[in-house]
């Protein structure tokens, strides 16, 4: 298996096969998304591995620790460091004694997988974190939601090759695309486009967020933390992110196909 540069980072494999059709056998090659473990470590405490593409990596990292509310801001990481290793990648993260004092009162014993981004929570209560509702406002043009959506492809450079990644974008309010980030995790592309927003200076309530993918209760939660007031997902919703975006004052849209758009919460903000 050889790896193909995408995204600055080998993202994209190419992969022997066999092809099977009506009419012959044949042995051929197809580009795969590469896939490894990526193991979050605070102040010398392991907390977390998750499964993801070896690529924009410190920005999973700051996106990761924003969106599950460890730390505020980035300024409260104090030093960031990427070790690959021959199985997989750590993401060493010093920050505040105080705040890791509070990680390591709610540690959670956590495995994700690109299927799933709550894996190893045993407890209800730590899967249903309290969130502060966000702040009215922030209203969006539905002609910008189209315009983002539209444009979304031409940015998935990785996706385009391997078929196999998911991407978050950050767009503004006339639709133009600001940042966008790709995964072959749902979850761990939106961390990635958190932290590339967090290290640009920008603000996630400037614009709004989309999605490839089906917007889970996890997805909704990591907007939230992050002071995204719109979200919308191409695939469908879960009963739950709408309950939670109902409560959290997040305006949840998906189902977001050209011309059509369906509004789960705070409609008003859609314009």
């Amino acid at each position: 298996m050889s790896s193909v540069p995408t995204s600055g980072a080998m993202s994209v494999a190419s992969a022997r096969l066999t092809r099977l059709t009506p009419e012959a056998r044949a042995a051929a090659t197809d580009h795969v998304a590469v896939e490894v473990p990526v193991a979050f470590v605070y102040n010398c405490a392991n907390h977390a591995v998750m499964m993801a593409s070896p690529h924009d990596l410190e920005d999973l990292a700051v996106g990761f620790t924003l969106a599950e509310g460890i730390a505020g801001n980035e300024s409260e990481i104090e030093a960031l460091t990427v070790l690959p290793h021959t199985d997989g990648i750590t993401l060493r993260l010093d920050i505040a004694a105080e705040l890791a004092a509070a990680l390591a009162s709610r540690r959670r014993a956590l495995e994700g997988r690109t299927s799933c981004g709550l894996c190893g929570v045993t407890e209800i209560a730590q899967a249903l974190r309290p969130l502060r509702p966000l702040p009215n406002g922030g209203t969006v043009p539905a002609e910008a939601v189209e315009r983002a959506l539209r444009a979304l492809p031409h940015l998935q450079t990785a996706n385009a090759l391997c078929g196999g990644m998911h991407a978050a974008a950050l767009a503004d309010l006339a639709g133009e695309l600001m940042l966008a980030r790709e995964d072959v995790g749902r979850h761990t592309a939106l961390d990635k486009l958190i932290g590339a927003v967090a290290r640009a200076g920008a603000s996630p309530a400037t614009g709004f967020v989309v999605l490839t993918s089906r917007c889970s209760m996890e997805m909704v939660q990591k907007a939230v933390t992050a002071g995204v007031r719109v979200l919308v997902a191409v695939s469908a919703p879960t009963t739950l992110a709408i309950q939670i975006a109902e409560r959290a004052n997040l305006t949840l849209a998906a189902f977001a196909r050209g011309h059509r758009l369906n509004v789960y919460t705070h409609p008003e903000r859609i314009i």
